[in-house]
């Protein structure tokens, strides 16, 4: 499922229309999608959903934080610059829900408790990045710039994931 969410947005858009914003609302979609397994299985065993939703959630903060937040905290006005930090604090609190959650049985009410509360505070941020970052980018950002740093991450985002050498050199390669 998640391979055909990549796959349908990576065949709809050409690599020159590929930029930053379309790589992270990708992203997003795959979350939703294994939060809706999570949701129509609520009083099952949801660990395995779990482990492939800490895998996307580690992999999409890891590189916002390291590749797009800064180039926004660098070139955004004040209130792209706010946005981004909030960002921050809500990537710091839902990396600390993953690791309560990575401790706990998959079918445990504890469990269930908290990736419900995961889930909200992960719907939040995206609606906040969808509906007030992402315009703020697409303003202050330049389209040729917004494209680099989709390459860029997709090279992070395979070498992170631990693609083989081969993989990560052509990723990176592409990103130049």
């Amino acid at each position: 499922m998640i391979s055909r969410a990549i796959e349908a947005v990576s065949s709809a858009l050409t690599p020159s229309e590929l930029n930053a914003i379309d790589l992270l609302r990708a992203d997003h979609r795959v979350v939703e999608g294994l939060f809706d397994q999570v949701k129509s299985n609520e009083n099952g065993d949801n660990g395995e959903v779990f482990r492939k939703i800490k895998q996307e959630l580690d992999t999409h903060s890891h590189i916002e934080e390291a590749i797009f937040y800064p180039l926004l905290l660098k070139n955004g006005d004040q209130e792209l610059q706010r946005i981004v930090r909030e960002g921050i604090e809500e990537h710091r609190q839902v990396k600390a829900f993953l690791a309560e959650l990575d401790g706990l049985s998959g079918d445990s009410e504890g469990f269930r408790a908290k990736i419900k509360v995961l889930m909200e505070d992960v719907e939040h941020h995206v609606q906040e990045e969808e509906d007030e970052m992402f315009p703020l980018v697409d303003d202050q950002i330049e389209d040729s710039t917004l494209e680099r740093l989709a390459s860029q991450m997709e090279a992070e985002k395979a070498a992170f994931r631990g693609g083989d050498a081969k993989e990560v050199k052509q990723a990176r390669a592409t990103s130049r």
